[in-house]
């Protein structure tokens, strides 16, 4: 799961006195980060260190993390003029991203790192409320509102995150995930005519190279279906939904990827156990199951119980 390397001592040290963004864009600072998870914790596949609003800045729109906030916007897209106003993602821009994945392919071995990249409605809404928001409402009134401009935004934003998975699938990445963190905030009747055409553009991106793509969004269980109907090879399904429950809304369709609660990473060591070994049941019906968070890791988890965590899993026999 994203963000696996937040909770490291590592991680903090390498980081210290470098803001989020420019961490991003330093190749061999980008590369590293990713690697301390998989040689800390002996995962089976490492996660591209970036940020969803990494195109943003690339095309040059004036984007930040502050810390305590999340990404603030300079400037919000708001209206028609704003949207053809935006900046266009170049190929030669996503240098960076290129040499940071080429750098750590270099390192991982046979070990696969999955790249990623924010789904189009994630990004947007940061666009147009132009900071973190609770429930997403100017977005979501610029799709009844203003249909055309929402439309224009949302296909700016699949072809910035396509271009950028593309970067990291063609620099050795071997698989991609469109992350939609704010999807959770729109019923199915909007995602499947606002949003489902705008992540099936951005993975139009990269489906001809050949790699697996994951979909995974957060709040996402009533709208699974229309998640894999984009096209994807695997549904990633966060903590709020049993895997078994999920394989059945999905018609046994699809291998999932899924979905400890990084709550209970803090609980009592048998709880916890237990707990793993429920999603691991759960998720046996399922086609596939590529096993890990249902969100990403809490910044003051103790980096021994993940590793303590993995050893587990891979104590526990596939049959």
């Amino acid at each position: 799961m994203r963000q696996a390397g937040r909770s490291l001592p590592e991680y903090l040290k390498v980081r210290e006195g470098v803001a989020m963004l420019d961490s991003c864009l330093r190749p061999e600072l980008a590369s590293e980060i990713t690697l301390q998870p998989v040689r800390r914790h002996d995962v089976d596949a490492a996660i591209f260190f970036s940020d969803i609003v990494i195109p943003l800045k690339l095309a040059g729109v004036g984007v930040d993390i502050v810390p305590g906030v999340g990404p603030v916007l300079s400037k919000p897209v708001r209206t028609a003029e704003d949207v053809a106003a935006l900046p266009t993602l170049t190929w030669e821009a996503l240098e960076p991203i290129r040499e940071a994945v080429r750098l750590t392919v270099a390192q991982l071995g046979k070990t696969p790192l999955i790249g990623f990249a924010g789904a189009p409605f994630t990004l947007a809404a940061y666009m147009v409320e132009g900071k973190p928001s609770r429930d997403h409402l100017g977005p979501r009134t610029m799709m009844h509102a203003d249909p055309e401009t929402w439309t224009a935004l949302a296909n700016w934003a699949a072809d910035a995150s396509g271009l950028f998975l593309r970067a990291q699938l063609e620099a050795g990445a071997s698989a991609g995930q469109l992350f939609d963190s704010w999807a959770g905030s729109l019923g199915l009747a909007d995602y499947t005519r606002f949003v489902a055409p705008a992540s099936a553009r951005a993975l139009d991106h990269v489906r001809h190279l050949g790699a697996p793509l994951i979909h995974f969004g957060t709040g996402t269980s009533e709208l699974l279906v229309a998640m894999r109907d984009v096209g994807v090879d695997v549904v990633g399904v966060d903590y709020r939904l049993p895997l078994e429950e999920a394989n059945r809304r999905l018609g046994g369709t699809v291998p999932l990827q899924g979905n400890i609660d990084p709550a209970l990473l803090s609980a009592p060591w048998e709880v916890l156990e237990a707990h793993v070994r429920e999603v691991i049941a759960s998720g046996s019906s399922a086609p596939g199951h590529v096993l890990n968070l249902g969100h990403g890791v809490p910044p003051e988890t103790d980096p021994d119980v993940l590793t303590r965590v993995v050893t587990l899993i891979h104590s526990i026999s596939p049959e």
